[in-house]
């Protein structure tokens, strides 16, 4: 099964991500690790990437598909794979759809997370993670036991510097505009499955399920 995973900044793709790729055995193929991985590796093309990053540009689309076309012909994308962080637009999707047509694939399924703007705020902005095991809280959801410390290792909690309402009120509109030509594209195509993201998490996994099957 070939996924692509869709939803704001604070709609909890991260859970349900780890959910979707234990159930059916397949890769999670996130751009950002990719980035990340090909950079520490020092490969051509993180060299590239990375020459983007640091003079704070955006890393060219045909670059990013080079890069996830890389990563889709591994032996263990073969039974399928979700896609997390790519793609970020039209043209993304386009040549993602070029490239897997060559390769004589498909895309199945679009699953779009959704949560209203005042929601995700809420989430974003009461989220705590521990400095040392990278545990997450949140301050009214699921509140550490003891105020500021982590349950599971007693380190200190800390709010990232891009989870203050500002920030938050930022990257949601920018993803939402950004996004939102990305969902007519497949909604078109009648690939898209939208799915309420502010239900209790498990109730999130089992609508998405339902929704693939």
């Amino acid at each position: 099964m070939r996924l692509i995973l869709l939803g704001p900044p604070g709609v909890g793709k991260g859970t349900q991500a780890a959910a979707i790729i234990e159930k059916y055995s397949i890769p999670h193929i996130s751009t950002g690790d990719i980035f990340r991985a090909n950079i520490k590796g020092k490969t051509e093309l993180g060299k590239k990437v990375e020459e983007y990053m640091n003079k704070g540009l955006l890393v060219p689309d045909d670059l990013v598909v080079s890069i996830v076309k890389d990563r889709i012909v591994k032996d263990d994308c073969k039974d399928g794979f979700l896609l997390d962080g790519f793609p970020r637009t039209v043209a993304q999707a386009e040549a993602l759809d070029e490239e897997l047509s060559k390769m004589s694939l498909v895309i199945d399924k679009v699953i779009n997370i959704e949560a209203e703007k005042d929601i995700l705020i809420e989430r974003a902005i009461g989220r705590r993670i521990c400095k040392d095991c990278g545990a997450t809280y949140h301050v009214k959801f699921s509140p550490a036991k003891q105020d500021g410390i982590c349950d599971k290792c007693g380190g200190e909690l800390y709010q990232r510097k891009d989870d203050t309402l500002d920030t938050v009120e930022k990257r949601i509109e920018v993803y939402l505009e950004q996004t939102k030509p990305l969902i007519d594209y497949y909604a078109k195509k009648g690939l898209l499955l939208n799915v309420d993201g502010t239900k209790d998490k498990k109730e999130v996994f089992n609508d998405i399920v339902k929704a693939l099957e």
